[in-house]
């Protein structure tokens, strides 16, 4: 501006009380490119009016931005219902979910969001910012799922510096069963959220700009490998199911998804990385009977 003027710069924790009401549906037809990408085994598409596995309400509402309305990266540009945090990489960091019933192919779906915290803090790359969403999810038959959802958003370093590895366990296994990557999954399942974040599909990118050593394996693809083993293992659902990247998994290594039963109820879940052993996603399912 002229006079050597400067323009402020919001407060981040305005956001704080935001609210979103939004519309959303899985219908069959969508529901069949999820299950052709997640389905494992013998398992079966649910057709309409039947329930929808854990955490496919996530596919519901998808991110119906314009080509102009994109970022560089491939997310939608700063603003809307979120606050325009001033750093270029932004990631699904965690999320904690209670099933209280079932959603259904076909049906109506209506999630209220609320912004409940925004934290700056500072971390090994500079600065960072924490912002917590709580969602609502109701069906015909009223609420179904509550989550709390964290995005971190960070600078991008001008070198790759991995986390601390931790190796994932090895004795005592509930569950150890290995699940192949490739950049055909990583496609559909960007394709099946519309995600266009490029770190998933354009590796020239990802190398050059993100600094990353491949394409980075999707959080909630994990955290949908996890809840869909733990619903095998149990035989239903889990009430509760939470889950918190710790170390980015890459194209280049096939995932361990292993688990350790904790108790009556419980499950201390993981996703490994095939190549080195370390673990990448926490988890935790728990049911209440």
């Amino acid at each position: 501006m002229d006079g050597g003027q400067t323009i402020a710069q919001p407060n981040l924790k305005d956001w704080i009380g935001r609210q979103e009401t939004v519309k959303g549906c899985v219908p069959f037809t969508v529901a069949q490119t999820i299950h052709a990408t997640l389905g494992r085994g013998d398992a079966v598409c649910p057709t309409e009016g039947e329930a929808m596995p854990p955490l496919w309400h996530w596919y519901a509402f998808p991110p119906a931005v314009s080509m102009g309305g994109l970022a560089e990266d491939g997310h939608p540009a700063l603003g809307g219902f979120l606050p325009p945090v001033p750093y270029e990489r932004r990631m699904w960091a965690s999320s904690s979910l209670h099933f209280v019933g079932d959603l259904r192919v076909g049906e109506d779906i209506t999630k209220q969001s609320t912004i409940t915290a925004v934290d700056e803090k500072t971390g090994s790359t500079g600065g960072m910012v924490f912002v917590v969403v709580e969602h609502e999810l109701f069906g015909n038959q009223g609420l179904a799922v509550r989550e709390t959802q964290a995005i971190v958003y960070l600078p991008i370093a001008p070198e790759f510096t991995p986390p601390p590895k931790h190796p994932g366990p090895t004795e005592n296994l509930s569950v150890d069963t290995r699940e192949p990557i490739s950049t055909s999954l990583l496609f559909r399942y960007s394709a099946i959220t519309f995600n266009a974040h490029r770190i998933h599909y354009d590796l020239p990118y990802t190398q050059q700009v993100e600094h990353y050593p491949g394409l980075v394996v999707h959080g909630p693809l994990q955290a949908n490998l996890l809840i869909a083993r733990a619903t095998a293992w149990k035989g239903v659902r889990p009430d509760r199911f939470s889950f918190r990247g710790v170390h980015p998994m890459f194209h280049t290594s096939d995932l361990h998804l292993r688990a350790t039963e904790n108790g009556v109820g419980s499950l201390d879940m993981c996703t490994v990385a095939a190549t080195g052993g370390h673990v990448c996603m926490r988890a935790k399912a728990e049911w209440e009977n």
